[in-house]
């Protein structure tokens, strides 16, 4: 009978129950499961009923209460209840129910804090990570001294940084750089390939940009070395 009027509370009452999200989970998933119950004899869905009614509002109270979540307090309240369903064959016939339960919400409680602990540390990370880029920048900017533009100091800067460059390398950006010279025509000149040439040009730039960092705002400024 009970089985019955279950299956009869689900069907005509379907649209009611979905309205109540902790009745519907519950009431819903023991309808799926509905065969295997028929077997088993009607105690057990009476007392997972009792059970359900007596303690629902303690064990979501218990979870809120470390979560900080109402609607995550009822999730973790709904997930033990229906694992202890689930698991319910495996107990000892003097098992303490609830406190088994209870010990299914700690733990689950405790996933989720730690959860969020990593979330929350990945958050810290990313903050630190801004605040040592804005950090950066404001120094750089404060190191910027625009009047070097319009002096020779800039150009001695990178004169000095082309003379670490190897050879090769630094003959490719002088004539690419000062005498404007295009690709095609430097490797015809050195007989090289323009995919050497585009090599060495660009591992000249990464040099000087390495060397140049502190003065990166002016490089701007003299678009045929960084263009």
């Amino acid at each position: 009978m009970i089985y019955v009027c279950l299956c009869s509370y689900l069907t005509d009452k379907c649209w009611k129950i979905l309205q109540e999200r902790w009745t519907s989970r519950i009431y819903v998933y023991l309808y799926r499961r509905f065969d295997s119950i028929c077997m088993k004899g009607g105690s057990e869905i009476y007392s997972f009923n009792q059970l359900f009614t007596d303690y629902k509002g303690r064990f979501v109270h218990f979870a809120n209460t470390y979560v900080g979540d109402s609607m995550v307090a009822e999730d973790i309240a709904i997930e033990s209840l229906m694992y202890y369903w689930e698991n319910r064959g495996k107990l000892a016939p003097d098992s303490n129910v609830p406190a088994y339960i209870l010990t299914v919400i700690k733990h689950k409680c405790l996933n989720y804090l730690q959860r969020l602990r990593t979330r929350e540390e990945i958050v810290e990370y990313l903050k630190d990570c801004d605040t040592w880029e804005l950090n950066l920048r404001i120094a750089t900017l404060e190191a910027c001294n625009p009047e070097k533009l319009f002096t020779d100091e800039l150009q001695s800067l990178v004169d000095k940084a082309l003379e670490t460059l190897p050879e090769q390398t630094r003959e490719i950006f002088v004539r690419s750089r000062y005498n404007n010279q295009s690709h095609k025509e430097i490797a015809v000149a050195l007989g090289i390939s323009t995919k050497t040439v585009e090599f060495h040009i660009t591992k000249a730039l990464k040099v000087l940009r390495v060397a140049l960092k502190d003065y990166f705002p002016l490089l701007a400024f003299l678009p045929k070395f960084f263009c």
